[in-house]
């Protein structure tokens, strides 16, 4: 029995690389030797460990909606109130608008607006990963109208749904160089709709 060669990368950090490469500049606009380079990585190792750069990018969406999904539920679990987790994901975003760091939206609606229309793969883990995050908003949502802080007059559904749409948008404005004054007062409009 042979034993394979050691690998002399970390998948995990290669990985991450990966994607914050593909979040940055896109799929199209991401060659194969950016990403060996950003990874780190050699091309035989490249194919070996991660197959095409097609598999890659699905690997990068799940890695990316699986952290985003773990965050969001973490800072949930520790939240005062329902209502105090959805102010304070939303009100990230004027961070994010002030940041001097390279503002690249939310990586599933970069895929979306990419590559969702034309390849059926791509869609349904961008789907995926959106329908996640609207679970989170609606455990939040249904947490608040249990402890009475958002009313009963919408279903939870509804108003999650719309919370997803309200932050990709605040999201996608951000990356297109919206100031924090704007993303602030889109927040507190939609922050009205949980009163």
């Amino acid at each position: 029995m042979t034993i394979g060669r050691p690998r002399e990368f970390d998948t995990d950090q290669a990985l991450e690389a990966a994607m914050r490469q593909f979040w940055s500049k896109g799929y199209e606009a991401t060659s194969l030797q950016n990403l060996l380079e950003v990874m780190e990585v050699s091309k035989s190792s490249f194919y070996e460990t991660f197959g095409s750069k097609h598999e890659l990018l699905e690997q990068c969406l799940t890695l990316y909606a699986n952290t985003l999904i773990a965050s969001l539920r973490e800072e949930l679990r520790q939240a005062k109130t329902g209502l105090s987790f959805i102010d304070k994901v939303l009100m990230s975003l004027i961070d994010e608008a002030t940041a001097k760091s390279e503002k690249c939206g939310c990586l599933l609606v970069n895929t979306t607006n990419e590559l969702a229309q034309r390849d059926k793969i791509i869609a349904k883990l961008v789907a995926n990963g959106t329908k996640s995050l609207q679970g989170v908003f609606e455990e939040a949502v249904r947490r608040g109208q249990k402890e009475g802080n958002i009313p009963l007059n919408k279903t939870p559904e509804a108003l999650s749904n719309y919370l997803v749409n309200s932050m990709v948008g605040l999201k996608t404005m951000v990356k297109g160089g919206a100031d924090a004054r704007t993303i602030k007062d889109i927040c507190e409009i939609t922050m009205t709709a949980l009163k």
